[in-house]
């Protein structure tokens, strides 16, 4: 997403970044209007533009939706992300940060555990029906 000539950020149009993340543009706007990620500029037409680090973000939401994290959930780790990827933070914010961050991993983990578990059943009652549809 860098200017090979340049070497400038190349700025994405929405639409560009709903591709790129697989997000509706539906979403990425309601994420904007929540404060989630608000695109880092506008076209002088008034278009949200995003940099690779806005996206960036959006893929860390998404990636946070399907294991039921809640919007300030989401909202809290993205902060606590930018403490621990900045500098200013002083030790004990830096380790506020670094909890919580590790909290959303073991929850993440837990979750997983559990989508694993109930696709292993899916699949194991869609092997059952296509038994019975095969003995038609």
């Amino acid at each position: 997403m860098t200017d090979q000539a340049t070497g400038a950020s190349r700025l994405l149009q929405i639409g560009q970044v709903a591709d790129a993340t697989g997000l509706s543009l539906k979403t990425i706007r309601h994420y904007d209007e929540v404060g989630l990620v608000t695109p880092s500029e506008r076209s002088p037409g008034g278009f949200r533009l995003y940099t690779p680090a806005d996206v960036d973000r959006l893929m860390v939401i998404r990636r946070m939706k399907p294991l039921g994290f809640t919007l300030e959930q989401m909202r809290d780790l993205l902060a606590a992300l930018d403490t621990l990827e900045g500098d200013a933070a002083d030790s004990a914010v830096r380790a506020d940060a670094a909890a919580f961050v590790d909290q959303c991993s073991e929850a993440a983990a837990q979750r997983c555990a559990e989508l694993r578990s109930q696709l292993a059943f899916a699949e194991e009652f869609a092997a059952v029906l296509s038994d019975l549809a095969g003995r038609r």
